[in-house]
């Protein structure tokens, strides 16, 4: 009777120091959490949901291509695919293109020329953040410098220097053409655009960005070199 009551005293014991371990693991390793404050979370879901749409925008429009060049091939299939022809030239960048937007300026600081600061090109991540920005915001098209951005555009550095698709940016200011598909775009564009923190990044390397009011009517040139297309031939 005795070692039967030992023996269940011992499982029971067991068990509970067995629950307790476990319990005090849990408190030992919490979950970890989420740090960001509430603006930043707002901040990461409107992005998100700024591009959600952007998507769903685009494959609205290659739906009702589709459907325009069916319909049109049944009656003239000569005149569907000179429109599809031009529809791509326009969208690959290779026509200029006339619309709404705004331009952004970058020069240098006059505080750096003041006090002799050396002043370099802007860095090919601090472009690329911009471009990405105004994309985000709204932009359709966008030049820098003269040079029509496409969706194979480079920008790198080569030797020192900032190149577009392998053209250097020539000396300050700088003009940045952006073209939006109305002007109420526009105005989104021009107002998300001046409380961007890619504007304080351009500070840091002591040059200033100067955003125009919206314009109702900008021209961006076409793309001029070849787009090479890899992976990919013509066939007889």
């Amino acid at each position: 009777m005795g070692s039967k009551f030992t023996i269940s005293m011992t499982l029971i014991t067991v068990i509970i120091g067995f629950m307790l371990a476990i319990q005090f693991q849990t408190v030992k390793e919490p979950k970890v959490r989420d740090t960001r404050d509430v603006w930043a979370l707002r901040d990461d879901l409107i992005k998100e949901q700024e591009l959600q749409s952007k998507l769903l925008e685009e494959i609205r429009s290659n739906e009702e291509r589709i459907s325009k060049y069916k319909t049109k091939i049944k009656d003239s299939k000569e005149m569907a695919l000179k429109e599809t022809l031009e529809g791509l030239k326009k969208e690959a960048g290779q026509t200029d293109i006339k619309g709404p937007g705004l331009v952004i300026t970058v020069s240098i600081l006059k505080e750096a020329l003041l006090l002799g600061q050396p002043v370099a090109d802007v860095s090919p991540m601090l472009l690329k953040r911009l471009v990405n920005d105004l994309n985000m915001y709204g932009a359709d098209q966008i030049s820098i410098d003269g040079e029509r951005l496409i969706n194979t555009t480079v920008i790198r550095d080569i030797n020192g220097k900032t190149k577009i698709n392998g053209h250097s940016i020539k000396k300050y200011p700088c003009q940045k053409k952006i073209i939006t598909k109305n002007m109420d775009e526009a105005n989104k564009l021009y107002n998300r655009i001046q409380v961007s923190p890619v504007i304080d990044e351009f500070i840091v390397e002591n040059l200033k960005i100067t955003i125009s009011k919206p314009k109702k009517s900008l021209v961006i040139p076409a793309f001029e070199d070849s787009i090479v297309i890899k992976g990919m031939k013509s066939i007889e």
